[in-house]
């Protein structure tokens, strides 16, 4: 008996309805590898794996990418937004107010959407955004000393 092949990312990219093309699969690739990455560091990634490509079409791909649900657009106030390909599980963030480090903190409470609202005022909740805000432990250590 064969084991069930993997998905691959093209497999994942036309399963959600996109186009596949060479940017794409090395955007998609480039943003699950890397940790909360900026537009500017994305295009960078994407241009060392297929060439030239303008920062208009990453900003077009990272839109048809974010609305496929294939990536997940994190914006802190305050700072530039940053992109993550972990989906799907509600997750919220932890942000260093300092050097502006991002990491990943599952739900504060429950399953998703991780909290209640005191009042929902009729909405059906599927989703909280949490971001916690701090220093991180590089920066809490340059501080103190």
């Amino acid at each position: 008996m064969t084991a069930p092949r993997t998905p691959t990312t093209a497999d994942e990219l036309r399963g959600a309805g996109l186009r596949v093309t060479a940017a794409r699969v090395a955007l998609l690739e480039t943003v699950r590898k890397g940790d909360h990455l900026g537009v500017e560091a994305l295009a960078s990634g994407v241009r060392d794996r297929v060439g030239h490509i303008s920062l208009q079409a990453v900003y077009d791909a990272l839109h048809a990418l974010t609305t496929a649900g294939l990536v997940r657009r994190l914006e802190p106030p305050g700072s530039p937004a940053r992109f993550e390909g972990r989906v799907g599980d509600n997750h919220h963030h932890l942000v260093c107010r300092s050097c502006g480090a991002v990491a990943d903190v599952d739900c504060a409470v429950g399953h998703a959407p991780c909290l209640t609202a005191s009042d929902d005022r009729g909405f059906a909740i599927d989703e909280a955004e949490v971001i916690y805000w701090g220093l991180c432990p590089d920066c809490s250590t340059a501080r103190s000393t």
